[in-house]
């Protein structure tokens, strides 16, 4: 049996900003109506979905328990695009191969941008 992740649900104390967010930030696309308490977001080029859900006061903001990365090839410019657009990401790191840099959504989730999908090597590294 396949199993694919195609879904991720996000809570959010402000349900239309943080959907605005991954639309201007990362070309989501959304009617931003909310149906059966979700907005929906779906990206044109492939890959998981997102649907945001209303937060619950209980709810803690920016736990680090899940990331969102977001494949990108060329790192420094989409900070560049984003700065532009107001996305202040941190500094960029070097890793085996590849680099990334990370950053909050309104809801203090967080994010990064990596180019670990693009880099040239095909060889699988051990996980340690």
């Amino acid at each position: 049996m396949q199993t694919p992740l195609n879904t991720i649900l996000l809570y959010a104390r402000n349900m239309q900003a943080s959907a605005e967010f991954y639309q201007q930030y990362f070309g989501f696309i959304s009617t931003g109506e909310i149906v059966e308490g979700l907005i929906e977001l779906k990206s044109p080029h492939g890959g998981a979905h997102i649907l945001i859900h209303q937060a619950a006061k209980s709810i803690k903001s920016g736990q680090v328990s899940v990331k969102l990365i977001f494949d990108v090839e060329d790192i420094e410019t989409f900070k560049q695009e984003s700065a532009a657009k107001g996305l202040q990401f941190g500094s960029t790191h070097q890793a085996n191969g590849y680099s990334f840099a990370n950053a909050k959504d309104p809801d203090k989730n967080s994010i990064a941008i990596s180019s670990r999908a693009f880099r040239n090597n095909t060889e699988p590294k051990p996980c340690s």
